[in-house]
Order: structure tokens, then C-alpha cells, then sequence
């Protein structure tokens, strides 16, 4: 289950925040310092940050662009009572789903998280994807963009200096390896790999 993490310095306002979020059927882990939030959570799952943009020692935009240069698949959605148009438009531009004003009412917050979650869900299968991609070999590599460009075995061969059986086995190690059980699939795949 995807969990929402809650990171604000006021544990009233996490505390208030987090009950409202259990109600409503969510699994919520509350954090109240920056620096903690990014040494002890699991960075690398489905989920959401729900993040306050103005904290001490380490604020919202910190712990955004540090998850950012980590390669966090969490969205952030920042919930904050001292944001304006400027800020939330930077924020937006570098990659958060969407930046709410305190107080916020259920409705729009739940709205917020569920596209959140979706967004993390998409970049989560993303990055398996690119881990994935990142095991197969130069030669294997290259053998999967030729066949993601459409070229038949004898073509890929001819490209590759190599016989048609070389191919055939390396092709195979290529589906196993980017876990594709079909040419489709694997052309899928490779998209998500180049964007």
C-alpha cells in the first residue's frame, strides 16, 4: 500500500492533518525535521510527501531538490500557509504535482494525493524499467534498439556483424532481462527507458 508522508515542523498541524488522512483510508507516517525525513524514509517506493514549504534548518524546497538529486520516485505535494503565485509556479516547474494553501479542505487534498499517487505509481515502474535497462550489456543494448526500430533477426545480423542464432539468443536474454513477454512490451519499455 502506498503510504503519505507528512512533513511539517508544526505536529499539531501533522497530527491534525495525519488523522484527517487515516480517516480517509490512507497510510500515513509523520515527520517533523527535513533532514530526518530524507535519512530514514523509504525514498524509493509509490507514495507521497506532503511537504510544508517553510521549516527550520532544512525547508520544504530543500527536501524537495535533495529528493530530487536522489531520484525519489515519492510526488510531492506541497501543503503550505505561506506560499504565493511565484513559488508555487517554481516548485510546479521542478517536478512537484501540486502545491495547496493551508487550511485545505478534504475534498481538494484528496483530489491532490490521488493524482500524486498515480504519478508516483507511473515513475516508480519507470525506474525498474530503467533498472532493468541499466543490466543489460553494450552489445545487448544495442541489439534492443534495432529491435525496437523494427529490424527482423537477419537485418539485426547483418547490422551487428554477428550470426542469426547470436541473435535469436541474445534477443531472448533481452526480453528476460527487461521482464517483456512480448515485442510490444519490450518497445514499450525501451520508450520509457529514452524519455
Amino acid at each position: 500500500m502506498a503510504i503519505i508522508h507528512l512533513l511539517d515542523d508544526d505536529v499539531a498541524v501533522t497530527k491534525a492533518c495525519a488523522f484527517l488522512l487515516e480517516s480517509l483510508g490512507y497510510d500515513v507516517r509523520c515527520w517533523n525535521e527535513g533532514a530526518v525525513f530524507l535519512s530514514q524514509a523509504e525514498l524509493y517506493q509509490t507514495g507521497v510527501l506532503l511537504l510544508d514549504m517553510r521549516m527550520p534548518v532544512m525547508d520544504g524546497q530543500g527536501v524537495h531538490e535533495d529528493m530530487l538529486r536522489r531520484g525519489s520516485t515519492l510526488a510531492v505535494v506541497f501543503l503550505t500557509g505561506h506560499g504565493d503565485v511565484p513559488m508555487a509556479v517554481e516548485q510546479m516547474k521542478r517536478g512537484a504535482v501540486d502545491f495547496l494553501q493551508k487550511p485545505v479542505a478534504a475534498k481538494p487534498l484528496q483530489i491532490a494525493l490521488e493524482h500524486a499517487l498515480l504519478v508516483s505509481a507511473q515513475e516508480f515502474d519507470r525506474q525498474k524499467i530503467v533498472t532493468c535497462y541499466q543490466q543489460l550489456t553494450p552489445k545487448e543494448r544495442e541489439l534492443a534498439g534495432l529491435v525496437a526500430n523494427g529490424l527482423f533477426n537477419r537485418e539485426i545480423a547483418d547490422s551487428m556483424n554477428i550470426a542469426v542464432r547470436t541473435v535469436e539468443v541474445h534477443r531472448a536474454r533481452v526480453m528476460e532481462k527487461m521482464q517483456a513477454g512480448s515485442l510490444a512490451e519490450l518497445v514499450n519499455r525501451l520508450q520509457q527507458v529514452r524519455e
